[in-house]
């Protein structure tokens, strides 16, 4: 059974007056979890903390993260994000201090020494396997759908002006639609960062595959990602979470 040696950073960043990001670590290692809210002020960080804490309850108690056969976790996977994500709408009609709020999620969950890697938005999950830094996980933005209908380049993508709209996030109807978890045995010197776009906003793929592969303590790690993205100008709050199999 693969452990894990963790380490994660959350900050508000150059310039936001306040941090609409959240990241739980399970203190058993047995799922990590990245949020970006959006809907301003107090409202992206309600939908962020209500996704991670209710994502994170639901796990809990729908599986078993020792036996759960596969079709059961992405079963539970999915039915605690749609959980997660009415209970956002609900509370967005409810009270006008949350009107529209909104977040994405991201996630690496542990069962029966798998990984289930998935989420909704556009955070991300990156895997250093060797010399290869690797997406996990598919934005869901305008942008990416451009790419993958060929419409535009991924180069193009990166500066294109919909590169921050999304078409599924929590929040809406589109939020229950299926979390499509990837799923990876994992492998002793694999590294794993789950990050908001806080992160890519400042860093190029390069620079961050160097500091994934070249700091070799995750905490460490995690606070040279966050430092090098707001550095780099990154105009969002900053989140990561860095994972190495040991």
């Amino acid at each position: 059974m693969s452990r894990f040696s963790c380490g994660s950073l959350s900050i508000t960043g150059n310039f936001r007056d306040n941090n609409e990001d959240c990241c739980v670590v399970d203190p058993q290692q047995r799922y990590f979890l990245v949020a970006d809210g959006m809907g301003g002020q107090a409202a992206g960080e309600k939908a962020s903390a209500m996704a991670t804490e209710l994502v994170s309850k639901k796990i809990e108690e729908l599986i078993d993260f020792d036996n759960s056969p596969s079709e059961t976790v992405i079963q539970s996977l999915d039915d605690a994000v749609a959980f997660a994500n009415q209970e956002i709408i609900q509370l967005s009609e409810d009270d006008a201090n949350f009107h529209n709020m909104g977040t994405t999620l991201t996630f690496i969950v542990v069962v029966g020494g798998k990984l289930y890697i998935g989420g909704i938005g556009d955070s991300r999950v990156y895997r250093l396997r060797g010399d290869a830094l690797d997406q996990q996980t598919t934005d869901h933005s305008l942008t990416q759908a451009l790419v993958d209908a060929g419409t535009i380049s991924a180069v193009d993508a990166e500066t294109h002006r919909y590169r921050n709209v999304l078409y599924r996030y929590l929040g809406t109807k589109e939020g229950s639609t299926g979390t499509e978890p990837t799923q990876i045995l994992p492998k002793e010197g694999d590294r794993y960062l789950l990050c908001s776009d806080g992160v890519t906003d400042g860093l190029q793929d390069d620079a961050l595959q160097r500091l994934v592969q070249e700091v070799n303590d995750p905490q460490q790690a995690a606070e040279a990602i966050v430092k090098a993205a707001q550095d780099g100008g990154s105009r969002d709050n900053i989140t990561c979470v860095v994972l190495h199999v040991i």
